[in-house]
């Protein structure tokens, strides 16, 4: 009988997965056409904009260095001070050289909009598990079949654990169709190579990510009566948490509370910038972290729906 009901939510799941995973893949593909332009066309065409003007401007320029000294790296420094360093925090923080497509790159498995994609996946999926079958009055014919309620956890459980690897190999494999079709692969100028066979080991931080995000909604599914309840307290704490993070990187009084946020612990970015990231303890600690919180969430889940009374359908 689990079978079936695996079976069953899959099948209820497939339209939203495949809309999540082809925008996932098409993002991917965008950035890595983004990161072409960025570090190959744009950076070049200053560069030569820069040699155009020592060679013909002897005057000073309002840069804060001269304009015959001014190279590449001090247009950077200025286009991330001030203002700017909300764009340099969202794309990865300092150890991102954007003259780099390899270090670029990776900034499609931290950007926002993923973030966001990924966040309404878990919370739309894992927020209608329980608290969705009870709203629609549901959930007593389905526990009227020869199943418990620690089987339909379970049944979830196993769904997340199909459904999240199809996300992660879908943004993977929009990264090695673009990289191979705009020349990041083999490129003849270092700057521009990429390889985006690199990138698999990223996809555990990613996949934990959902996870963790799920098991936290599953948690507030399983105490809940309503669907749209559960997703509007889930959303409003993802997206708390969300500014909490990004907020606390660009004030240092903040940064205390960026622990306690889910999205501190997910960093891809060391993984695919660090040849020997496995060597790092810090790596692995956050990914258990997000492990903890994903498994916490479903433990809890399943203690409080088998404790719990159901409602009565209105």
């Amino acid at each position: 009988m689990t079978r079936t009901l695996i079976v069953k939510l899959l099948r209820d799941v497939r339209t939203p997965l495949l809309v999540v995973a082809v925008l996932l893949f098409l993002f991917q593909m965008l950035w890595a056409r983004i990161t072409r332009n960025i570090s190959g066309v744009l950076l070049t065409k200053v560069e030569q904009k820069l040699k155009q003007a020592q060679e013909k401007i002897q005057a000073g320029l309002p840069f804060p260095v001269p304009v015959e000294k001014l190279e590449v790296d001090d247009m950077i420094k200025i286009f991330f001070e001030d203002e700017g360093q909300i764009i340099q925090k969202l794309i990865g923080g300092e150890g991102i050289d954007i003259r780099k497509a390899s270090n670029l790159l990776t900034t499609g498995f931290v950007h926002p909009l993923v973030i966001t994609i990924l966040c309404i996946w878990a919370i739309g999926r894992a927020s209608g598990a329980i608290a969705g079958e009870i709203d629609r009055g549901t959930m007593e014919l389905l526990l009227a079949q020869p199943i418990s309620r620690s089987r339909l956890v379970l049944a979830h459980l196993l769904v997340d654990i199909v459904t999240i690897p199809v996300l992660c190999l879908s943004m993977w494999s929009g990264l090695i169709v673009v990289a191979e079709l705009v020349g990041l692969v083999n490129n003849p100028r270092p700057e521009l190579q990429a390889n985006p066979w690199r990138f698999w080991p990223s996809l555990p931080n990613v996949a934990l990510l959902v996870f963790a995000v799920s098991g936290a909604t599953m948690w507030m599914s399983a105490a809940g009566r309503y669907r749209n309840r559960v997703l509007g307290r889930a959303i409003l704490l993802a997206l708390l948490m969300f500014l909490v993070n990004v907020i606390g990187q660009l004030l240092e009084p903040l940064e205390v509370f960026r622990p306690f946020t889910i999205f501190y612990y997910y960093q891809p970015q060391p993984v695919l910038l660090q040849p020997d990231w496995y060597t790092h303890r810090e790596v692995w600690g956050r990914m258990a972290v997000l492990l903890t919180i994903g498994a916490a969430g479903y433990g809890l889940a399943w203690w409080t729906f088998t404790r719990r009374d159901l409602p009565a359908p209105l």
